[in-house]
């Protein structure tokens, strides 16, 4: 993306907005009564900043409730007036987008189904051009950072200067209480290549289940995003979407006075001068562990060398099932998480695998 001065823009969105920012408001708009009575609710509270409401709904599957549509917008219109919150709807192609802007729609979203797709992003782009609209992006169903960053790109060269992207999780066939993987490394790698980008969290979409999104929302802020994007519903239960992880506008204030908010910087002289020293010795044991990655790199070349001569495979099924079993042994024994250690070798073996391939290509 273009090289811009590192400037939080969602300070320029809403510039009377208190911290953390929240956008808050339910999965869909349901009915124009209840709109009303939701972002009636949610105006009470300072720290919201805008209201969001699902209007075309993409679902899996037919027959699910697929939203209102266009008519929905006349309902965001009037909370607008009513409330004086800014408002926010999904877009999925340029038929959603020309119906938002003559609205006056204040943001939009793209979500995690489109921003899978070049086409669409592309389509929305060119139906966004030469506006000044503000646009979110939430990450892709998987975890492909150039999918995310790539939906930014073709919005950046489209002229659109107000974006920000959405955290919202990634699909996952592992068991687990929640309902997507956060991965919040993806954040920070997106925060890499966009040190300018704004980053929101969208804790509803990672918990699944409103009884964690407290602990998500918590969570979001203490890695340094700059927001949250929460579902919520006058009647969570009756809901005619996601009713699983919608809350009531009292409970986001609960969530929101609950949370601590950290700082930055370290203000205290002792306790900076103590991280100082631990991270030396962090650095120090980061080397030697490099140096022993290094030595089994030359090992793996060895071993490279008799599977060439003898003319046995590369990859070893029962060897990488042996090595997933005895490390997560050891890891167990030295009380580090099991997850890690198999994520760690499953990298630790994929290079292996790599560099044992490229030497068999150079023979």
């Amino acid at each position: 993306m273009s090289a811009k001065a590192q400037v939080n823009v969602l300070n320029q969105w809403f510039p009377k907005a208190s911290s953390p920012l929240v956008i808050a408001g339910p999965c869909s708009a349901e009915s124009e009564k209840q709109v009303l009575e939701i972002a009636t609710q949610l105006a009470k509270n300072p720290k919201v900043a805008a209201f969001r409401a699902g209007v075309w709904k993409p679902r899996t599957r037919p027959g699910s409730f697929e939203g209102i549509g266009e008519v929905a917008l006349n309902w965001l219109n009037k909370a607008k007036a009513e409330t004086g919150l800014p408002i926010a709807v999904e877009v999925a192609n340029a038929h959603h987008v020309e119906a938002a802007l003559r609205a006056g729609v204040d943001i939009m979203w793209i979500g995690a189904r489109t921003t899978v797709n070049p086409f669409f992003v592309q389509e929305i782009a060119e139906a966004l051009a030469g506006t000044q609209q503000k646009v979110l992006v939430k990450n892709p169903i998987h975890p492909e950072l150039g999918l995310w960053l790539g939906a930014l790109e073709r919005l950046d060269k489209a002229g659109l200067e107000n974006l920000a992207a959405v955290h919202r999780g990634f699909f996952s066939t592992q068991s687990s209480p929640f309902r997507n993987e956060a991965k919040w490394e993806l954040s920070f790698e997106l925060r890499a290549e966009a040190p300018h980008v704004p980053i929101l969290a969208d804790p509803s979409h990672i918990a699944g289940n409103r009884n964690l999104i407290q602990e998500v929302s918590q969570t979001a802020l203490d890695l340094n995003l700059d927001g949250l994007m929460i579902e919520t519903h006058n009647d969570p239960d009756k809901a005619l979407s996601d009713a699983a992880q919608q809350i009531t506008p009292q409970t986001l204030f609960e969530i929101l006075n609950n949370i601590e908010l950290k700082k930055e910087e370290i203000q205290n002289d002792q306790a900076s001068k103590l991280i100082s020293e631990i991270r030396e010795k962090i650095d120090h044991l980061d080397r030697a562990i490099l140096d022993k990655i290094a030595t089994r790199n030359d090992l793996v070349r060895e071993i490279a060398k008799v599977k060439f001569n003898e003319k046995i495979t590369i990859f070893q099924l029962n060897r990488w099932f042996q090595i997933l079993e005895d490390r997560t042994q050891w890891g167990a024994q030295q009380n580090i998480e099991q997850e890690f250690i198999q994520e760690l070798f499953q990298v630790i073996h994929k290079h292996s695998v790599g560099l044992q391939t490229a030497m068999n290509k150079e023979k």
